[in-house]
């Protein structure tokens, strides 16, 4: 495995306009906190009306109204009223890639990649009584779920591509696992941040999910983290590819499942089953497959 360490070659170069100090910039600043401001003050008119007259019977006439503004106005920011109360995730979005482009050279690329995944979660920790009472809804409108897990693929893409520009392409060939690696390790990060993240909305929002959230990726990191971009020991101290703190062992049983066919692994987990579990189980097919 030949990890790549001249990060111009593995992460995009943002592209040069205007000084931070710029009138442009300014300009540019003050629109995008502007266009913000209005996605979340629709998205929480259309999250009371949900709640008081229920997502179907909502139009988004009516939410355009509650927000004191016009029909366009509402269709300049949300395409439909199932987008309306997911107005944070295409900004959250734009701060994980800016993370992973500014990491640095030496950072091991799923560390980078789980400091990214954590702007989705400062996303949600924002405002919780918001996110608890989009979590109950999203649990009780297809159309809404669809759209969260349309939303969590789009993370786990970003984090798969960044993984991937961290090997080698020209040792991309038959029998070399590093793309698979790259994969599994990106949904892993994904996994245990929702796993987290469900638990703390399932607990109205209490608790500091931010240690949780360190906990949970410490087992992601000894999973998979020998496996990608391991650098050497510094001297006196630690492999880096040593996670901060060993997750504790877990058995594993009839909770979570694994097998391999192929090149691929297939889990399956109950929704109760504890992260490390998961983590173990899935572990254990890999070294077996």
């Amino acid at each position: 495995m030949q990890y790549v360490r001249d990060m111009s070659k593995a992460a995009k170069t943002p592209r040069a306009t205007s000084t931070p100090d710029s009138p442009e910039s300014s300009a540019g600043t003050r629109a995008a906190a502007q266009r913000l401001k209005m996605r979340r003050e629709l998205a929480a008119a259309a999250m009371e009306l949900f709640a008081t007259k229920g997502y179907e019977a909502t139009t988004v006439d009516e939410i355009a109204a509650a927000a004191g503004v016009a029909r366009r106005t509402f269709f300049r920011h949300f395409r439909s009223k199932e987008e309306a109360i997911f107005p944070d995730h295409d900004d959250t979005l734009v701060r994980a890639e800016a993370v992973l482009n500014a990491a640095s050279p030496h950072e091991h690329p799923l560390d980078t990649v789980c400091r990214g995944i954590k702007e989705v979660m400062k996303m949600y920790a924002g405002s919780p009584a918001v996110s608890v009472a989009r979590y109950r809804l999203t649990r009780e409108v297809p159309t809404l779920r669809e759209r969260e897990i349309a939303s969590v693929a789009r993370y786990e893409r970003l984090f798969t591509r960044y993984l991937l520009g961290h090997f080698d392409e020209r040792d991309h060939h038959d029998g070399n696992d590093d793309p698979l690696l790259a994969e599994v390790a990106a949904s892993a990060v994904v996994t245990a941040h929702n796993h987290v993240l469900r638990r703390w909305l399932r607990a109205g929002g209490q608790g500091d999910v931010e240690a949780q959230l360190d906990h949970a990726f410490a087992i992601v990191r000894e999973t998979f983290g020998s496996g990608i971009g391991a650098r050497p020991a510094a001297p006196g101290g630690p492999a880096a590819s040593e996670p901060a703190a060993p997750a504790p062992a877990v058995p594993s049983g009839p909770a979570a499942t694994a097998s391999t066919t192929g090149d691929v692994v297939v889990a399956v987990a109950r929704t109760d089953a504890s992260l490390d579990e998961v983590m173990r189980t899935i572990q254990e097919a890999l070294k077996k497959g």
